[in-house]
């Protein structure tokens, strides 16, 4: 009788912690990838005010202290950024970045293709489906995807390039090209399908799809 308790007690401590295990890990990734985007200017600064004052080296050279403000600096930027670029003058100065970027060919090919897809993920599509189902990494499963494009292959078939996102960090995953009649048209919202992955299926609608209405062969934006 009592290994039942203990079993019973096991288990709803894992029930308990792993959400919180979950969130964890999402907030590292997103601290940590914050962080590391600021962490060259704040060192640079610390290191220029540890020179003019000796006596601030001993916690300006923290690692965690560096850490916790090139994070808060970084989402200050962000903010700045947005709310500039909202602005005539904002929207100004990025055009003519956006006019110098495209002057260098690498780098005008990656940018391109980065804006793109943040703009894809950030609106909604007109005419087609964003979140579908395709069997992956099997036949025998189905895995989430976001279609970011259609387009046909040499034999005029239709097929759509299917990002394929991984749990519980969606910035690594697979491109997988997969024909327009292999894809399972889900209702979900980009929101809702970002919050299944995220939280590794337990956050999501009740209901699959039954799989047997495929994608509606039409591209993008039509």
């Amino acid at each position: 009788m009592r290994h039942l308790y203990i079993q019973r007690y096991l288990i709803t401590g894992l029930l308990t912690l792993v959400p919180l295990w979950l969130t964890w890990l999402v907030f590292k990734f997103i601290f940590t990838f914050l962080s590391h985007v600021g962490a060259p200017v704040v060192a640079g600064l610390f290191t220029g005010i540890s020179a003019a004052f000796p006596g601030t080296a001993g916690w300006l050279n923290q690692e965690w202290f560096q850490s916790i403000i090139a994070f808060v600096a970084t989402v200050v930027a962000f903010y700045v950024v947005g709310f500039a670029t909202t602005r005539v003058f904002g929207q100004r100065l990025l055009d003519a970045f956006e006019n110098v970027i495209s002057r260098i060919p690498m780098v005008h090919t990656i940018y391109g293709g980065a804006k793109k897809l943040m703009t894809m993920l950030s609106t909604k599509p007109a005419g087609t489906q964003r979140v579908v189902l395709i069997d992956f990494p099997s036949p025998e499963l189905k895995s989430i995807g976001f279609v970011t494009r259609v387009f046909a292959d040499s034999a005029g078939r239709e097929m759509a390039a299917v990002y394929v996102p991984t749990t519980p960090n969606p910035t690594g995953g697979y491109l997988e090209i997969v024909p327009m009649t292999k894809l399972v048209a889900t209702d979900w919202s980009m929101d809702q399908a970002m919050a299944f992955i995220l939280s590794g299926g337990a956050v999501g609608p009740d209901k699959l799809p039954d799989g047997a209405h495929p994608e509606a062969a039409k591209p993008l934006g039509q």
